[in-house]
């Protein structure tokens, strides 16, 4: 306070020098939590690097068990005949038994159903390895890969998890589901390299021990996070995830066609060319580009099912005139592209799933998409492998890019992508109000 001539002002004190630099960290502190990139918030969360750690090394095995066990087969008895109907024997058997897993999952909670499960399967991989080892009857075989079929589908426990932790989070759900389709074909990209090393390089059985012990340690790893275990409520469960995914289904049968169909077409396509070697890395390539691109997808918005399933029609025909001209460089290039438009199209078709499964039945929703996927794969690799008999391996390819065509003309329909008119278990915008529900 001063006086000047017959006038009073009052100055206001002026803040303490040592107060601005303890601003200013926690406003740097605050910038940061700002700019930081959407795959760092979301694994700020607590919780979410414990389970996925758990999740990835359980996962890791999904893209092993199958090389493995053809090359353990086919070394020990000499048959790729065999080798491969015992895990065509495996697959339908999973078809069968994973929605009954995943609805026990639902029902009674994750870490109660998961580990024995689990444990189970872990027995079955044990058993075919006896039996192959000790000469036994072929019918063995048969037996001991079919108890495989009550793994878990760990990747849909995981989106689970997810779901149920940003319900109120609209972008970082897709940006969780992004990193989950992501993590898919990192799996199924690297897990069949490190089958077919350990089988080579050490003993043909090695693969399938190594991914059982991963399989049984990884799902210790994500069950024992239990805070982040979607609750499982008392309340009577309603509607069938069969009849809400129906629409939904045959999208994603066609697109199994189309890995499947892909994968024969280009093994064949470069025995053909003398570089059967090769497939391994060209087909990575491929795994790799759908990995950049999920990764990528979840930095930006979300777009409509039917664009991404257009971008995956147009892509999927690049290969076909890549092989055409004989180059194998071109072809490289051709499924790296390719393999970039499946990766947004599984995401935006995975959250149409979420959108439609009926409450408390998620897993089990999940689970009837990949088991619709699988089938695909199993007809597409059917269908490739006529095709490169009949017509060669540059004819085998327009088998994937037809598929994507029938992809689309489903996608276009609406059925497949009209937002459903009820929502039992909608991811809320944080500024929408929470509705009570009948």
């Amino acid at each position: 306070m001063t006086v000047t001539g017959s006038t009073l002002v009052i100055t206001a004190a002026s803040p303490a020098p040592a107060t601005a630099p303890a601003a200013a960290p926690a406003a740097r502190r605050r910038g940061a939590g700002r700019a930081a990139g959407p795959y760092r918030r979301l694994f700020a969360l607590p919780g979410t690097r414990g389970f996925t750690a758990g999740n990835l090394i359980a996962r890791l095995p999904m893209g092993m068990f199958g090389v493995s066990a053809v090359m353990m087969i086919a070394g020990q008895r000499g048959s790729y005949a065999l080798a491969g109907a015992v895990t065509a024997t495996g697959l339908a058997a999973t078809a069968v038994v994973a929605p009954l897993t995943a609805r026990l999952i639902d029902r009674h909670g994750q870490a109660r159903i998961a580990v024995p499960a689990t444990l189970i399967a872990v027995l079955g991989s044990l058993s075919l390895i006896v039996c192959v080892r000790t000469g036994a009857p072929a019918w063995t075989l048969f037996a001991s890969y079919a108890v495989t079929a009550t793994t878990p589908n760990i990747g849909g426990m995981s989106r689970a998890r997810w779901t149920h932790l940003l319900r109120d989070s609209p972008a970082a759900h897709h940006t969780a589901m992004s990193f989950e389709q992501a993590a898919d074909e990192l799996c199924f990209m690297l897990g069949p390299v490190l089958a077919a090393f350990l089988c080579g390089v050490l003993f043909p059985e090695a693969g399938t021990l190594a991914g059982a012990a991963l399989l049984l340690t990884g799902m210790l790893v994500f069950t024992s996070c239990r805070a982040t275990q979607p609750p499982v409520t008392a309340a009577p469960r309603r509607g069938s995830p069969l009849r809400a995914l129906g629409p939904l289904l045959p999208l994603f049968l066609v697109t199994g066609v189309v890995f499947g169909s892909m994968e024969v077409a280009s093994i064949a396509y470069l025995d053909f060319q003398g570089l059967g070697a090769a497939s391994g890395l060209v087909l990575a390539l491929q795994a790799a580009g759908s990995c950049a691109a999920g990764l990528l997808y979840g930095t930006v918005r979300a777009r409509s099912l039917k664009a991404c399933v257009c971008a995956l029609a147009v892509l999927m025909t690049l290969p076909w005139a890549a092989a055409a001209t004989g180059s194998v460089p071109a072809l490289a290039c051709a499924l790296v592209l390719a393999g970039m438009a499946t990766a947004p199209t599984m995401v935006t078709a995975m959250s149409q799933v979420h959108a439609r499964t009926p409450e408390g039945r998620l897993n089990e929703g999940m689970t009837l998409a990949v088991t619709a996927i699988f089938a695909g794969i199993a007809v597409g690799s059917a269908s490739a492998g006529s095709v490169v008999e009949g017509a060669g391996p540059v004819a085998a390819y327009a088998v994937p890019a037809a598929a994507a065509l029938i992809a689309l003309a489903i996608a276009l329909t609406g059925r497949s992508t009209a937002r459903p008119g009820t929502c039992r278990h909608p991811v809320r915008s944080s500024r929408e109000p929470r509705r009570a529900r009948a």
